[in-house]
């Protein structure tokens, strides 16, 4: 059985995860920087959805080394989207070459039982499978991974080799470029579930530039397209 993960960003993107009926949802912001936490009215919105939603905890964009600042408001966003009806997180630190195992800890301690999955900081690691290991000794429920590669369908054979070693300690999903030409090559090998934003482009104009990520002119911003998510849910569920 393959499970299927939709990433949205947005109230629109809520709305359409409510109608396509996903497994679950990942809920976050800024997807295009691999994602930010979530604002508290769009994780009340997804809540309502009832879909389960499992909240994006990552307090800037970069690197997933944090220190104790970072790591207070990390704690403290767990505890937030948790008390507002989330049904997991989604978090990921490392120390020097491997997983952030206090972090980490931390984390599965203030989640009380919820689940947690670590994403694709994971990707970042010199020893995955030493990385497997640790994180599922941690209690954490999931790994989201590529594979190591900037796409899940071009690491077929590692995520294969992964899911082998996870050996049911610990769920795999494999995630990064997944779409429905690649959905049912990316399930076959054999990992737990699958991660897709099923994303579209909405093109615009701004008058006046708003920073250095938006020149005025033409822009556009990404959202979820529902005939994409729904093909995905349904080459999933064929898949199973």
């Amino acid at each position: 059985m393959t499970a299927f993960e939709l990433a949205v960003q947005d109230a629109a993107g809520v709305a359409i995860a409510g109608r396509v009926r996903p497994d679950r949802i990942e809920l976050a912001a800024a997807l295009s920087t691999g994602g930010l936490t979530p604002s508290p009215g769009l994780i009340e919105a997804a809540v309502a959805a009832g879909v389960p939603v499992h909240v994006l905890v990552r307090p800037r964009a970069g690197g997933f080394a944090y220190d104790e600042a970072d790591a207070a408001v990390i704690l403290a966003d767990v505890r937030a989207a948790l008390g507002a009806g989330a049904a997991g997180v989604v978090v990921g630190g490392t120390a020097g070459d491997g997983v952030d195992l206090d972090l980490t800890r931390a984390v599965v301690d203030a989640a009380g039982g919820a689940e947690v999955t670590f994403h694709r900081a994971f990707d970042t690691l010199r020893d995955r499978r030493r990385a497997i290991d640790a994180l599922a000794d941690a209690g954490v429920t999931r790994i989201l991974t590529s594979g190591g590669a900037s796409r899940a369908a071009d690491a077929g054979a590692e995520l294969r080799a992964l899911a082998t070693h996870a050996a049911g300690r610990i769920q795999l999903m494999a995630g990064g470029g997944v779409d429905p030409s690649n959905a049912a090559a990316v399930a076959a090998t054999g990992v737990d579930a699958v991660h897709a934003s099923a994303k579209a482009v909405v093109t615009e104009r701004l008058a006046v530039s708003l920073g250095s990520g938006a020149a005025a002119g033409t822009a556009g911003y990404e959202t979820t397209d529902e005939q994409t998510a729904t093909l995905l849910r349904d080459i999933l569920r064929d898949a199973r």
